[in-house]
């Protein structure tokens, strides 16, 4: 499908922005959802990462948990999960949990190559593949850029063969942002991720523009700082903004902020409890800052 242009693409925007009472069910409240710019298809603005939450090995106690997680993640509108080869056994845990799970149909897997060299990295990809135990990949990333020009060859051979949905490339908490920004302006990507909250904006100057110009869907990472950010505000009285936008704790007025950026399509938090999750994914449920809001949120906080 043909990139959207902008205008196309503010309106999916505006359309897919939902206010809803606080007193409809989550399972029944309809879901903020994102257009991905190069396509149109639309995914919801909450996902899942998996970094070190779900590198669990075969704790049994620890598979079943995590089992629950991905089923209220799912069950709440959930589709968006992001893993790795990096990430030790997250790939087999959520690969085994999923293919156990009766409410999975709507998964958009993410996941990234993580190694040098042509052939490494596509034996890398089917063995990614075979843990999560899946026919093909929804979306493959180059992990913070490891010879990305090689890499990125073979996700494109994949997706022009139709063995591959979407490509993409990562980076965090400011890694190779000039690279990164290179890469956005010459490659034909249809995913950037990068890290982004309300602590750090640095990606609001150059990185966020450029993706909305260029029509490349954002995936944020480290939402929380991997859990600095609210260790920061454990115990602090939320804000008065928070009964605006129908934040019940930190975890979603955080959340909250960074949806509101209209470049961003989709944050991935990563948690290893369910109530955790339950927090996260009611986002999808709950009003969007507008500007001049999430402005003040970002002022209030940083003084």
């Amino acid at each position: 499908m043909a990139q959207l242009d902008r205008r196309r693409f503010v309106a999916g925007l505006a359309a897919s922005t939902l206010l809803l009472t606080s007193n409809t069910p989550l399972r029944t409240r309809k879901t903020l959802l994102r257009p991905i710019p190069s396509s149109g298809e639309n995914i919801p603005v909450i996902g899942m990462g998996s970094w070190r939450t779900f590198d669990i090995g075969d704790d049994q106690s620890a598979l079943e948990t995590r089992a629950d997680i991905l089923r209220l993640f799912f069950d709440c509108g959930g589709r968006v999960v992001d893993s790795s080869p990096m990430y030790g056994s997250s790939q087999t845990v959520i690969g085994n949990a999923v293919q156990k799970l009766d409410n999975a149909d709507g998964l958009f897997s993410a996941d990234k190559v993580w190694t040098s060299g042509l052939t490494e990295g596509q034996r890398q990809i089917e063995e990614s593949r075979s843990r999560w135990n899946l026919p093909k990949f929804d979306l493959l990333q180059v992990h913070n850029l490891v010879d990305w020009r090689v890499q990125l060859k073979t996700l494109f051979a994949m997706k022009e063969a139709g063995n591959l949905r979407y490509v993409g490339v990562t980076s965090y908490d400011g890694i190779n942002y000039d690279l990164l920004e290179q890469i956005m302006k010459n490659e034909p990507i249809d995913f950037v991720q990068f890290s982004y909250n309300i602590a750090d904006r640095r990606a609001e100057d150059r990185l966020l523009p450029l993706a909305s110009d260029r029509n490349i869907g954002v995936i944020v990472n480290r939402p929380f700082q991997e859990g600095r950010l609210l260790d920061s505000v454990r115990g602090r009285v939320l804000p008065d903004l928070a009964n605006k936008i129908g934040s019940k704790n930190w975890a979603q007025y955080l959340l909250q902020y960074i949806v509101s950026h209209p470049a961003v399509t989709v944050t991935i938090p990563a948690t290893s409890r369910v109530d955790h999750m339950r927090e996260n994914i009611a986002v999808l449920h709950k009003p969007v800052p507008h500007s001049r809001l999430r402005e003040k949120m970002a002022n209030d906080f940083a003084s």
